[in-house]
Protein backbone atom coordinates (compact mmCIF):
# COMPACT_ATOMS: atom_id res chain seq x y z
CA UNK A 1 0.00 0.00 0.00
CA UNK A 2 1.26 3.50 -0.82
CA UNK A 3 0.52 6.82 0.76
CA UNK A 4 -0.22 9.55 -1.74
CA UNK A 5 3.16 11.11 -0.91
CA UNK A 6 4.81 8.05 -2.46
CA UNK A 7 3.08 8.56 -5.81
CA UNK A 8 4.55 10.53 -8.71
CA UNK A 9 1.32 11.57 -10.39
CA UNK A 10 3.08 12.48 -13.63
CA UNK A 11 4.26 8.91 -14.22
CA UNK A 12 2.13 6.61 -12.03
CA UNK A 13 0.24 4.51 -14.56
CA UNK A 14 -0.16 0.85 -15.28
CA UNK A 15 2.48 -0.90 -17.42
CA UNK A 16 1.96 -0.60 -21.17
CA UNK A 17 -0.83 1.90 -20.63
CA UNK A 18 -1.10 5.62 -21.31
CA UNK A 19 -2.36 8.29 -18.91
CA UNK A 20 -5.87 9.37 -19.81
CA UNK A 21 -6.93 11.57 -16.88
CA UNK A 22 -4.53 13.39 -14.59
CA UNK A 23 -5.64 15.44 -11.58
CA UNK A 24 -2.75 17.17 -9.84
CA UNK A 25 -2.59 19.47 -6.84
CA UNK A 26 -6.31 20.16 -7.08
CA UNK A 27 -7.92 22.58 -4.65
CA UNK A 28 -11.62 22.95 -5.42
CA UNK A 29 -14.99 23.60 -3.89
CA UNK A 30 -18.12 25.68 -4.30
CA UNK A 31 -17.77 29.43 -4.41
CA UNK A 32 -15.47 30.39 -1.54
CA UNK A 33 -15.96 27.07 0.25
CA UNK A 34 -12.94 24.84 -0.30
CA UNK A 35 -13.58 21.09 -0.15
CA UNK A 36 -10.60 19.49 -1.89
CA UNK A 37 -7.02 19.97 -0.76
CA UNK A 38 -4.25 19.07 -3.18
CA UNK A 39 -5.96 16.07 -4.75
CA UNK A 40 -3.79 13.90 -7.03
CA UNK A 41 -5.36 11.18 -9.15
CA UNK A 42 -4.60 9.25 -12.32
CA UNK A 43 -6.79 7.13 -14.60
CA UNK A 44 -5.06 5.32 -17.45
CA UNK A 45 -6.58 4.18 -20.73
CA UNK A 46 -9.18 1.50 -20.07
CA UNK A 47 -8.58 1.49 -16.32
CA UNK A 48 -11.23 1.04 -13.63
CA UNK A 49 -10.58 3.36 -10.68
CA UNK A 50 -12.68 3.76 -7.55
CA UNK A 51 -12.70 6.56 -4.98
CA UNK A 52 -13.79 5.56 -1.47
CA UNK A 53 -13.74 7.14 1.95
CA UNK A 54 -15.99 8.33 4.78
CA UNK A 55 -19.02 10.53 4.25
CA UNK A 56 -17.97 14.13 3.65
CA UNK A 57 -14.53 13.16 2.33
CA UNK A 58 -15.05 15.09 -0.91
CA UNK A 59 -15.45 12.09 -3.20
CA UNK A 60 -18.31 13.49 -5.29
CA UNK A 61 -16.57 16.87 -5.42
CA UNK A 62 -13.67 15.20 -7.22
CA UNK A 63 -16.04 13.89 -9.87
CA UNK A 64 -17.76 17.24 -10.25
CA UNK A 65 -14.41 18.98 -10.52
CA UNK A 66 -13.34 16.72 -13.39
CA UNK A 67 -16.58 17.58 -15.17
CA UNK A 68 -16.33 21.33 -14.62
CA UNK A 69 -19.03 21.68 -11.96
CA UNK A 70 -16.98 23.21 -9.12
CA UNK A 71 -14.79 26.21 -8.47
CA UNK A 72 -11.15 25.32 -9.21
CA UNK A 73 -8.88 27.25 -6.85
CA UNK A 74 -5.55 25.65 -7.66
CA UNK A 75 -4.08 22.73 -9.58
CA UNK A 76 -5.15 21.25 -12.86
CA UNK A 77 -7.17 18.55 -14.58
CA UNK A 78 -5.70 17.16 -17.80
CA UNK A 79 -7.58 14.78 -20.07
CA UNK A 80 -5.93 13.13 -23.07
CA UNK A 81 -3.08 15.65 -22.74
CA UNK A 82 -5.48 18.62 -22.83
CA UNK A 83 -6.04 20.84 -19.76
CA UNK A 84 -9.79 20.93 -19.07
CA UNK A 85 -9.99 22.53 -15.62
CA UNK A 86 -11.03 25.89 -17.09
CA UNK A 87 -13.69 24.41 -19.38
CA UNK A 88 -17.45 24.22 -18.85
CA UNK A 89 -19.25 20.84 -18.86
CA UNK A 90 -20.69 21.44 -22.34
CA UNK A 91 -17.11 21.79 -23.59
CA UNK A 92 -15.72 18.89 -21.57
CA UNK A 93 -18.22 16.44 -23.02
CA UNK A 94 -16.73 17.11 -26.46
CA UNK A 95 -13.40 15.77 -25.23
CA UNK A 96 -14.77 12.27 -24.51
CA UNK A 97 -15.96 12.27 -20.90
CA UNK A 98 -19.40 11.06 -19.83
CA UNK A 99 -20.83 11.82 -16.40
CA UNK A 100 -23.61 10.12 -14.45
CA UNK A 101 -24.50 12.09 -11.30
CA UNK A 102 -25.97 10.39 -8.26
CA UNK A 103 -29.26 12.29 -8.21
CA UNK A 104 -31.67 13.66 -10.81
CA UNK A 105 -29.82 11.87 -13.59
CA UNK A 106 -32.75 11.30 -15.97
CA UNK A 107 -35.33 13.55 -17.61
CA UNK A 108 -38.44 12.22 -15.89
CA UNK A 109 -40.94 13.72 -18.33
CA UNK A 110 -39.22 12.33 -21.44
CA UNK A 111 -39.44 8.77 -22.69
CA UNK A 112 -36.58 6.33 -22.38
CA UNK A 113 -35.67 6.77 -26.03
CA UNK A 114 -35.90 10.55 -25.81
CA UNK A 115 -33.52 10.44 -22.84
CA UNK A 116 -31.03 8.39 -24.85
CA UNK A 117 -31.34 10.76 -27.79
CA UNK A 118 -30.56 13.64 -25.43
CA UNK A 119 -27.24 11.93 -24.77
CA UNK A 120 -26.27 12.63 -28.38
CA UNK A 121 -27.44 16.26 -28.40
CA UNK A 122 -24.06 17.59 -29.52
CA UNK A 123 -24.28 15.57 -32.75
CA UNK A 124 -26.17 16.56 -35.89
CA UNK A 125 -28.19 13.35 -35.70
CA UNK A 126 -28.66 10.45 -33.32
CA UNK A 127 -26.36 7.55 -34.31
CA UNK A 128 -28.71 4.62 -34.77
CA UNK A 129 -25.96 2.07 -34.29
CA UNK A 130 -25.06 3.61 -30.94
CA UNK A 131 -28.70 3.60 -29.87
CA UNK A 132 -29.00 -0.07 -30.73
CA UNK A 133 -25.77 -0.81 -28.86
CA UNK A 134 -27.26 0.76 -25.72
CA UNK A 135 -30.43 -1.30 -26.12
CA UNK A 136 -28.31 -4.44 -26.49
CA UNK A 137 -26.40 -3.57 -23.34
CA UNK A 138 -29.57 -2.75 -21.37
CA UNK A 139 -32.42 -4.83 -22.91
CA UNK A 140 -34.98 -3.52 -20.41
CA UNK A 141 -34.56 -0.07 -21.94
CA UNK A 142 -35.62 -1.40 -25.34
CA UNK A 143 -38.72 -2.89 -23.75
CA UNK A 144 -39.52 0.42 -22.04
CA UNK A 145 -38.34 2.81 -24.75
CA UNK A 146 -41.72 4.50 -25.09
CA UNK A 147 -42.28 4.79 -21.33
CA UNK A 148 -41.64 7.98 -19.38
CA UNK A 149 -38.35 7.80 -17.49
CA UNK A 150 -40.03 8.91 -14.27
CA UNK A 151 -42.05 5.69 -14.28
CA UNK A 152 -38.99 3.44 -14.25
CA UNK A 153 -37.63 1.73 -11.15
CA UNK A 154 -34.51 3.10 -9.49
CA UNK A 155 -32.32 0.46 -11.10
CA UNK A 156 -33.82 1.07 -14.53
CA UNK A 157 -33.30 4.81 -14.18
CA UNK A 158 -29.65 4.18 -13.34
CA UNK A 159 -29.28 2.04 -16.46
CA UNK A 160 -30.90 4.80 -18.48
CA UNK A 161 -28.56 7.43 -17.05
CA UNK A 162 -25.54 5.28 -17.90
CA UNK A 163 -26.95 4.53 -21.34
CA UNK A 164 -27.42 8.22 -22.06
CA UNK A 165 -23.84 8.97 -20.98
CA UNK A 166 -22.60 6.19 -23.27
CA UNK A 167 -24.38 7.53 -26.36
CA UNK A 168 -21.26 9.50 -27.32
CA UNK A 169 -19.01 6.49 -26.72
CA UNK A 170 -16.82 8.32 -24.18
CA UNK A 171 -13.27 7.31 -23.38
CA UNK A 172 -13.94 7.92 -19.67
CA UNK A 173 -17.19 7.39 -17.77
CA UNK A 174 -17.63 9.15 -14.42
CA UNK A 175 -20.05 7.33 -12.10
CA UNK A 176 -21.16 8.95 -8.84
CA UNK A 177 -22.61 6.38 -6.39
CA UNK A 178 -24.19 4.09 -9.03
CA UNK A 179 -25.53 1.65 -6.42
CA UNK A 180 -27.13 4.31 -4.19
CA UNK A 181 -30.78 3.57 -3.48
CA UNK A 182 -30.79 0.21 -5.24
CA UNK A 183 -32.32 -2.87 -3.67
CA UNK A 184 -29.61 -5.27 -2.42
CA UNK A 185 -30.45 -7.87 -5.07
CA UNK A 186 -29.82 -5.29 -7.83
CA UNK A 187 -26.44 -4.06 -6.64
CA UNK A 188 -24.41 -6.98 -7.97
CA UNK A 189 -26.16 -6.72 -11.33
CA UNK A 190 -25.30 -3.02 -11.55
CA UNK A 191 -21.65 -3.73 -10.81
CA UNK A 192 -21.65 -6.49 -13.43
CA UNK A 193 -22.89 -4.01 -16.02
CA UNK A 194 -20.17 -1.54 -15.07
CA UNK A 195 -17.61 -4.34 -15.41
CA UNK A 196 -18.92 -5.03 -18.92
CA UNK A 197 -18.63 -1.36 -19.90
CA UNK A 198 -15.05 -1.33 -18.68
CA UNK A 199 -14.23 -4.64 -20.37
CA UNK A 200 -15.38 -3.12 -23.65
CA UNK A 201 -12.66 -0.48 -23.33
CA UNK A 202 -14.24 2.47 -21.52
CA UNK A 203 -12.21 3.75 -18.58
CA UNK A 204 -14.21 4.13 -15.36
CA UNK A 205 -13.78 6.61 -12.51
CA UNK A 206 -16.34 5.79 -9.84
CA UNK A 207 -17.31 7.09 -6.43
CA UNK A 208 -19.07 4.36 -4.51
CA UNK A 209 -20.58 3.88 -1.05
CA UNK A 210 -20.30 0.10 -1.33
CA UNK A 211 -16.54 0.12 -0.76
CA UNK A 212 -16.23 -3.65 -0.37
CA UNK A 213 -17.71 -4.44 -3.78
CA UNK A 214 -16.13 -1.46 -5.53
CA UNK A 215 -12.60 -2.22 -4.34
CA UNK A 216 -13.07 -5.90 -5.10
CA UNK A 217 -13.77 -5.14 -8.75
CA UNK A 218 -11.63 -2.11 -9.60
CA UNK A 219 -8.02 -1.99 -10.82
CA UNK A 220 -7.00 0.71 -8.37
CA UNK A 221 -8.54 2.61 -5.50
CA UNK A 222 -8.04 5.96 -3.84
CA UNK A 223 -8.95 6.62 -0.22
CA UNK A 224 -10.02 10.21 0.49
CA UNK A 225 -10.37 11.69 3.97
CA UNK A 226 -11.30 15.31 4.74
CA UNK A 227 -10.88 16.39 1.12
CA UNK A 228 -7.36 14.99 0.76
CA UNK A 229 -5.69 11.84 -0.56
CA UNK A 230 -4.63 9.29 2.03
CA UNK A 231 -3.87 6.05 0.19
CA UNK A 232 -3.74 4.66 -3.33
CA UNK A 233 -3.20 1.04 -4.26
CA UNK A 234 -4.63 -1.98 -6.02
CA UNK A 235 -8.27 -2.31 -5.04
CA UNK A 236 -7.89 -5.68 -3.32
CA UNK A 237 -4.81 -4.50 -1.43
CA UNK A 238 -6.77 -1.57 -0.01
CA UNK A 239 -9.74 -3.79 0.76
CA UNK A 240 -7.64 -6.16 2.83
CA UNK A 241 -5.43 -3.57 4.50
CA UNK A 242 -6.27 -3.49 8.21
CA UNK A 243 -5.16 0.10 8.74
CA UNK A 244 -7.23 1.45 5.87
CA UNK A 245 -10.30 -0.48 7.00
CA UNK A 246 -9.92 0.51 10.63
CA UNK A 247 -8.86 4.13 10.31
CA UNK A 248 -10.49 5.37 7.14
CA UNK A 249 -13.27 3.04 5.99
CA UNK A 250 -14.79 2.54 9.42
CA UNK A 251 -17.56 0.08 10.15
CA UNK A 252 -19.22 0.39 6.76
CA UNK A 253 -16.81 -1.97 5.03
CA UNK A 254 -15.92 -5.51 5.94
CA UNK A 255 -14.21 -8.33 4.16
CA UNK A 256 -15.97 -11.65 4.02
Amino acid sequence: MSTIADIDTSTHCLPDNEPLLGVSGLDAGYGDLQILQGINLIVTNGEYVTIVGPNGAGKSTVMKSVFGLTTIMNGQVVFAETPIHELDPDEIIHHGIGYVPQNENVFSGLTVEENLEMGAYILDSVPEDRLQDIYSRFPILRERKGQKAGQLSGGQQQMLAMGRALMLNPDLLLLDEPSAGLAPDLVADMFDRIDDINNDGTAILMVEQNAKEALRRCDRGYVLVDGANRYVDNGMELLHDEQVRRDFLGGWVSVG
